[in-house]
């Protein structure tokens, strides 16, 4: 009722219908907050998962964590996934798990053309224990798992409220990254979507720190992979920073030289290479990187916020475009 009567104020007040659409998405931007991402990544990097590692027990825990969220959000469990799980077989990971381990699935049927998918994507998992020795992964990547659960609650308080997307929007924490993307690589053999009808992957890996290039400069991001396959993307992604978030996009590692080959080192790279559009967002690596010292008291919780925002905008513009983007290979 408060959205409601809101909304005919809006009207009556003389503002057009493009107006109060860009005031509501400001809106759901805005829910994305540092408390909420706070108390996600806290827990799920907390020594009682024990390093979340892909087929351990203590894993399991991050995985109810984030299905029960799901549930309680009101999001769709994809078809033939049920409870919003996706289990993969222990002989899919070579030998590099003890156990099966299940990616996260979670959608929002879009409204006009809901056979195309947009996908923001993290893996949830990390390197588990060696010893008594725990590897929290708080910035690897319980930041990204943590934004793209910010990221589902305001695109379905969008759809709640009337303002629901064009596009699905398929929310995926991949499991077996750390051990070579094994989650995404399982996810591109068996999609929920067909390839054909996923136009982009926005991929959060690492997004709660400040690298030693940009100390005392916190508001930037690194960006990789954003005009690989479509320049299109590219210009959309600079042109929604400019208007909402104004980070500094750093585009170090999106050169094809980079030594750190930080382009095939996330599960983006699993879309990229079935020329699907990615967007790899990254803080760049730090002294904590794959260390017991990888916990949540070092997460700038306020950048984390603003970059989880910028994605929030770009796929926003991404699933209610008219145009599915061009692809380089496309121009004539």
């Amino acid at each position: 009722m408060l959205f409601m009567a809101f909304t005919i104020l809006a009207c009556g007040s003389g503002k057009s219908d493009g107006n109060v659409k860009e005031s509501n998405k400001i809106k759901y931007a805005n829910q994305i907050n540092t408390e909420d991402l706070k108390e996600h990544l806290f827990l799920l990097s907390s020594d009682i998962l024990e390093g979340r590692k892909t087929g351990e027990k203590r894993q399991k825990l991050a995985v109810n964590y984030l299905t029960a969220y799901y549930e309680h959000l009101g999001l769709t469990a994809p078809n033939d996934y049920p409870d919003y799980i996706q289990m993969i077989p222990q002989e899919f990971f070579n030998n590099r798990s003890n156990g099966p381990s299940p990616n996260i699935l979670a959608y929002i049927e879009g409204s006009e053309f809901p056979n195309e998918v947009v996908i923001i994507s993290a893996h949830y998992d990390h390197l588990g224990m060696k010893g008594d020795e725990v590897y929290n992964g708080a910035d690897d990547n319980a930041s990204g798992s943590s934004a793209v659960m910010e990221l589902a609650q305001s695109f379905q308080m969008a759809k709640k409220q009337g303002n629901g997307p064009k596009r699905s929007i398929l929310f995926i924490h991949f499991t077996g990254e750390e051990i070579g993307l094994f989650g995404s690589k399982y996810y591109i053999e068996n999609p929920v979507f067909s390839l054909d009808s996923t136009i982009v992957d926005l991929n959060i890996d690492m997004v709660g720190r400040i690298d030693d290039n940009y100390k005392g400069k916190k508001d930037y991001v690194y960006l990789i992979g954003t005009n690989r396959l479509s320049e299109d993307l590219h210009e959309l992604s600079e042109n929604t920073n400019k208007k909402y978030t104004n980070l500094k996009l750093d585009y170090t590692y999106n050169i094809g030289d980079d030594p750190n080959n930080y382009y095939e080192r996330s599960d983006h790279y699993n879309f990229a290479k079935n020329n699907i559009p990615i967007i790899f967002y990254f803080n760049g690596s730090h002294e904590d990187y794959h260390r017991i010292t990888d916990t949540a008291d070092k997460i700038n919780f306020d950048i984390l916020a603003l970059r989880t925002r910028l994605v929030f905008y770009t796929a926003w513009e991404l699933a209610n475009r008219d145009e599915r983007l061009v692809l380089n290979a496309d121009k004539k």
